[in-house]
């Protein structure tokens, strides 16, 4: 690819999450560093985990949502903030039902939780709270109803997974806060003005 198409595409990704809100900016933002970087998990977990990655292909269900974040933002603010939670939440308990509960998965509603408490204004605390009691119910989930995981790794192969899904919530929670943390003056005008809902 040519350094002016690499630029036209850059471009036209920037402009796709572009959002005069600056909580959908944000979640605009860290849906399509989701999008980038799934493709990447079922190798992740070759080089780090194990040679049998057909159960990260779940995680593939999910992209479409992430992706279509951005899209559903320009409809409404509050509907796309609330797909991102959706996609995020549903897509950690879509794995952990398919590495089963050895896997550390569940770090990922860490990010969630985070993001459940951040994109929401105070006129919106339901939805936040909402959405935080969603990603608890989902821990909580018993791992008898959950079933049986779709490969049984060893439990060295299980301890290499919980490092790398440990790396990788870790790095996306860092990531959200530093994305909030450049933006709190512009969050909190939006506020105060009650731009963007």
């Amino acid at each position: 690819m040519s350094r002016t198409a690499l630029k036209q595409v850059i471009t036209a990704i920037g402009a796709y999450a572009a959002h005069p809100d600056p909580r959908a900016a944000i979640a605009n933002a860290v849906a399509l560093v989701i999008v980038s970087n799934q493709p990447f998990y079922p190798l992740y977990i070759y080089w780090a985990v194990s040679p049998v990655i057909s159960p990260s292909y779940v995680t593939f269900l999910s992209t479409p949502l992430f992706a279509a974040v951005p899209a559903a933002m320009r409809r409404s603010s509050l509907f796309g903030r609330a797909l991102l939670l959706v996609a995020g939440i549903g897509n950690t308990l879509l794995c952990r039902v398919a590495f089963g509960p050895g896997s550390g998965v569940e770090v990922f509603l860490f990010s969630c939780l985070m993001l459940a408490l951040l994109l929401f204004r105070r006129r919106e605390c339901a939805f936040a709270l909402g959405f935080a009691a969603l990603a608890f119910i989902v821990y909580l989930q018993p791992s008898a109803l959950l079933g049986a995981p779709l490969h049984l790794y060893d439990p060295g192969e299980y301890a290499a997974l919980q490092r790398l899904n440990f790396l990788s919530a870790a790095s996306l929670t860092v990531l959200i806060g530093w994305l909030f943390a450049g933006r709190l003056g512009t969050i909190s005008h939006s506020d105060e003005t009650d731009q963007g809902g």
